[in-house]
């Protein structure tokens, strides 16, 4: 007896929300807790409840335009490559190669 399975195409691909990729579903995900952490904050100081929604849905319509933007402008890793790049020095200073030949020595 033979059983029908379904192959999953997306192996090795990073997982998609509607547009968003990646570690930016996380991104959005933390940016609304904080939203919604911004709203009680404001609304226990008294402040008008209509202020607060005004406040927190242009804060809210902020976050989705911005994460969005860097998802589809740098794709699924591409944020934490343009990170990793910027901590890498222009160059490097060596004032002699003594370390170099020290190196070479060592592995023969």
């Amino acid at each position: 007896m033979s059983s029908v399975y379904q192959i999953n195409k997306g192996i090795n691909k990073s997982i998609e929300f509607r547009g968003l990729k990646a570690q930016y579903i996380g991104y959005l995900a933390g940016g609304l807790v904080a939203l919604l952490i911004l709203f009680a904050i404001l609304y226990i100081a008294g402040v008008n409840m209509y202020a607060c929604l005004v406040i927190i849905f242009s804060a809210g319509t902020a976050l989705f335009i911005t994460v969005s933007h860097l998802s589809h402008k740098y794709g699924a890793y591409g944020l934490m490559k343009r990170n990793a790049k910027r901590q890498i020095p222009d160059y490097l200073i060596f004032k002699s190669r003594q370390l170099f030949i020290r190196l070479k020595k060592s592995r023969s």
